[in-house]
């Protein structure tokens, strides 16, 4: 059965909401007011409802208006999402994909996947964004990307584990810490400074991945982290893909720590969205389980 409704009087009822009003929903829709008032009136014989009820001098939705209003921004976005997922399709692969990664995911892995990426699709273009910790929630829940590699599943997206990385407590090898003759507790990292790599969400968990300690530099990249702690300013927890070289070299060592030496943190391969997803996006998505492996 064609539904009695069109997208166009939906859009009309969203509007009036979020508009706060028909006078301005009108406006909003590039249309008239008794255009608008129509719509609304419309879907209420149609359906045989009410859904908005005079309080004073403002129209109010009624409980069954609510649940039109949700039902029906649920529609149109799908509607939307279904149109631009057959431009992309009729145009070929995207012209542009962008994606959030965790900084703790290897940039050796993800830089060859975005190699090898290109070589098969050279006319996309890859917009990246590294974020720490919440960063990644934010770009998904804002809209911002096509794909994420993410420490966290936010509400409403799906995720699998891509893989698992392991954080190391190091310092360099002739700092106090190490000159210790016993097992390290909580009690001697508060003596000394310990670096953290700044969560990039815009609400930042102050105690994620840290320790209390009474010295304490916050950086924005691990890289800095890294040379910080090279360079015997502090203790961090750095993960092991990172610092091969310089635990290889002897440069860094891990702290000899009694609990809590090694940190193990799941990362998630998130598409923002499966269902309308282009072929360029699920390639490259492909691609990255494949390195993970």
């Amino acid at each position: 059965m064609s539904p009695y409704i069109t997208l166009e009087q939906w859009r009309a009822l969203i509007e009036v909401v979020d508009a706060g009003g028909y006078a301005r929903a009108a406006e909003k829709l590039n249309k008239s007011q008794s255009a608008v008032t129509y719509a609304v009136q419309k879907i209420e014989t149609l359906l045989n409802v009410k859904a908005f009820e005079i309080h004073g001098r403002k129209s109010m939705l009624t409980p069954t208006g609510q649940m039109l209003y949700r039902r029906a921004l649920a529609l149109v976005n799908e509607a939307n999402e279904l149109e631009q997922a057959a431009h992309k399709l009729s145009a070929g692969w995207e012209a542009t994909i962008t994606l959030a990664v965790e900084i703790l995911f290897p940039s050796a892995k993800l830089l060859a996947c975005l190699d090898r990426f290109g070589l098969e699709s050279p006319g996309t273009r890859v917009e990246l964004i590294e974020s720490v910790l919440g960063g990644t929630a934010d770009a998904l829940l804002s809209g911002q990307v096509d794909l994420a590699i993410s420490p966290q599943v936010p509400p409403g997206f799906l995720g699998d584990v891509l893989t698992q990385v392991r954080l190391l407590a190091v310092a360099h090898v002739d700092h106090p810490l190490h000159q210790q003759s016993h097992a390290l507790t909580y009690r001697d990292l508060r003596n000394f400074r310990h670096i953290v790599v700044r969560d990039s969400g815009s609400k930042r968990d102050q105690r994620a991945v840290t320790v209390e300690v009474d010295q304490r530099w916050t950086v924005s990249q691990i890289a800095t982290s890294i040379e910080a702690v090279s360079n015997r300013y502090g203790f961090a927890w750095l993960p092991e893909t990172h610092i091969r070289k310089e635990l290889a070299a002897g440069l860094l060592k891990p702290l000899p720590l009694q609990e809590g030496s090694v940190r193990e943190i799941l990362l998630y391969l998130i598409v923002t969205r499966s269902d309308f997803a282009g072929p360029g996006v699920q390639r490259l998505a492909a691609m990255l389980r494949e390195a993970a492996d």
